[in-house]
C-alpha cells in the first residue's frame, strides 16, 4: 500500500469570541502524569463514504483545541525547579492529509501490521502533542490515524477529547467540557508513607536494571492476532468463572475474559511450572478516589494492578481461581491506595532518586512470562462522528509488543469483544487450539 503525503502543516486552535487569557503559561504535569509512559500512542479509525470534507474536519479540530488547549501545547519545564509542565504555546498540532490511488483493503484494517503504520504520523521524535493524518482511498473510504502523548492525557480523558473533536466538526455543542485543573491531587496531612509499597511498582531505582527473560524468540518473531468473542461466549465464561461465588456477586466479564486468556497464554507459552507469571491492569481513580473527581477531568489518573500466580496453580486450579487473583488486585487499588500514591509521589520520588517504572517498561517489547491488559472497553471511541456517522472500524496501531493486549467494544455485535493478542509465532497455534475453549 502506497500512502502519497498531500499536505503536512501545523493547525492551530480556532478561539471564537475571547481569545484565552495570557495566564498561566504553563501546566505543571500531576503526579499521575509523570508516572505514566512517556511516549505517543497510536489509534486507528476508518469510514465509509460517504465522508465530509478535510476543510470539515480540520475546523472541528480547531475548535476543540480551543477548550483541550493543552494538545497544542508543548512539554518541557518550569523555570524554578525544571518540573515537566506542558506549554501553552498554542503552536498547534500535526495534520497531515493523504491518499491511496487504490481502494481499501479491509484486511489492512483488520489486524495491526506494519502496513498501518503508513496510516498515521511516525511517533519518534515529535514535538507536537497530537498528530492527525487523513489517508483517502480511491474507493471513497477514509482512514484517520491519531497519535496523542501520553503524559498529556490518558485514554479516559482522550476519548473525551475525539469525541468533541466529531461534535466540534457536526457544528454541534461540545459537552461535557473538560475538567482541567490537575493541582487538585494534594497529600493528605499528614501524609501515609508506609500504608502501601510503591517502591518496584510505580517507580523504581534510576539504578535499577530489568532482567530479561532468556529466551530463543526476538521481537521479528511477534504476530499480533484478532479474536472476536461472542455475546453468548463471554456469557458462558462469565458464568464459569463465577461458578464458586455463592451468594456473592458474579464477576465482571472483563475480570472473566483477561482471566481466561491469562491461563490461555500461559498454556500456550508453554512456561516453566514453577515461574511465576502475572498480569498488569490499569485502574481508573476517577471514580475509585473520594471525594470522586469529575468524569471530564482531562488529565492522567490512572494506576495499575498486578495479579500473580505460579504457572502450576494457574492452569491446575479452575477459572474461577484465576478470576479471584485478578478481583481483588483491582479492588485493592482503592481510594487508600490511590492517596498513598499521592503522598509518596510528593515525598519521597525526588529525595530518592526514583524513577516511574513505565519509563523501563517503554523499552520492552517481549513482556514473557507476564501480560498487560489495556481495556478500552468503556471508552466512547466509536462515537467520533465527523458528520457522516460512527467508524466501522477502531483499533491500535501496530506496535509489536509480546504479552501486551487490548480488549475492544466490537463494531460487528452489540456486547461482543474483540482482543488483539501479540505473541511468538510459535506460539499461535496452540493459542488458537485452546482460546474458544471453556474447559
Amino acid at each position: 500500500m502506497k500512502v502519497k503525503i498531500v499536505s503536512s502543516k501545523l493547525v492551530k486552535p480556532l478561539y471564537e469570541g475571547n481569545p484565552p487569557p495570557t495566564t498561566p503559561d504553563c501546566i505543571p504535569l500531576s503526579v499521575f502524569d509523570k508516572v505514566t509512559y512517556d511516549q505517543h500512542v497510536a489509534i486507528i479509525y476508518a469510514y465509509r463514504p460517504p465522508t465530509p470534507s478535510n476543510a470539515t474536519i480540520e475546523l472541528g479540530l480547531r475548535k476543540a483545541l480551543a477548550v483541550y488547549r493543552e494538545w497544542a501545547g508543548r512539554l518541557g519545564t518550569d523555570t524554578n525547579g525544571g518540573d515537566p509542565v506542558i506549554l501553552l504555546k498554542d503552536d498547534g498540532v500535526r495534520f497531515v492529509e493523504a491518499s491511496v490511488d487504490r481502494a481499501l483493503d479491509e484486511k489492512v484494517t483488520s489486524t495491526p501490521s506494519a502496513s498501518m503504520l503508513s496510516l498515521h504520523p511516525s511517533l519518534e521524535g515529535v514535538v507536537e502533542l497530537v498528530q492527525v493524518q487523513i489517508t483517502r482511498f480511491s474507493c471513497g473510504s477514509m482512514v484517520v490515524g491519531f497519535t496523542a502523548h501520553h503524559l498529556v492525557a490518558d485514554g479516559h480523558a482522550t476519548s473525551n477529547f475525539l469525541v468533541a473533536w466529531g461534535q466540534a466538526s457536526r457544528g454541534a455543542e461540545m459537552t461535557p467540557l473538560p475538567f482541567h485543573d490537575r493541582t487538585i491531587f494534594n497529600s493528605q496531612n499528614p501524609p501515609k508513607l508506609d500504608f502501601h509499597e510503591h517502591r518496584g511498582v510505580e517507580y523504581i531505582s534510576k539504578n535499577f536494571k530489568k532482567v530479561y527473560p532468556l529466551i530463543d524468540n526476538s521481537v521479528e518473531d511477534i504476530v499480533t492476532i484478532k479474536v472476536h468473542f461472542t455475546t453468548e461466549f463471554l456469557s458462558k465464561l462469565k458464568e464459569k468463572a463465577s461458578s464458586m461465588n455463592g451468594a456473592h456477586k458474579p464477576f465482571s466479564t472483563f475480570e472473566s475474559l483477561v482471566a481466561h486468556l491469562w491461563r490461555a497464554i500461559t498454556k500456550a507459552r508453554g512456561l516453566n511450572e514453577n515461574e511465576t507469571t502475572q498480569v498488569k491492569i490499569s485502574v481508573d481513580g476517577r471514580a475509585r478516589l473520594n471525594p470522586k473527581v469529575p468524569n471530564e477531568y482531562f488529565g492522567n489518573l490512572v494506576l495499575w494492578a498486578f495479579a500473580r500466580c505460579k504457572v502450576n496453580e494457574l492452569l491446575q486450579e479452575p477459572l474461577s481461581h484465576a478470576t479471584k487473583l485478578l478481583h481483588e488486585a483491582v479492588i485493592n487499588v482503592n481510594d487508600d491506595y490511590f492517596k498513598s500514591f499521592i503522598d509518596f509521589a510528593n515525598h519521597k520520588v525526588k529525595e530518592e532518586e526514583l524513577i516511574p517504572n513505565a519509563v523501563a517498561d517503554t523499552k520492552e517489547s517481549i513482556l514473557w512470562p507476564n501480560l498487560e491488559v489495556d481495556s478500552w472497553l468503556r471508552f466512547p471511541f466509536y462515537d467520533l462522528d465527523f458528520g457522516s456517522g460512527s467508524p466501522y472500524i477502531f483499533m491500535p496501531s501496530f506496535s509489536p509488543t509480546e504479552g501486551m493486549i487490548f480488549l475492544l467494544p466490537s463494531f460487528t455485535t452489540h456486547g461482543s469483544i474483540d482482543v488483539f493478542v501479540p505473541l511468538f509465532r510459535q506460539n499461535l497455534d496452540i493459542f488458537k487450539q485452546i482460546c474458544y475453549s471453556l474447559h
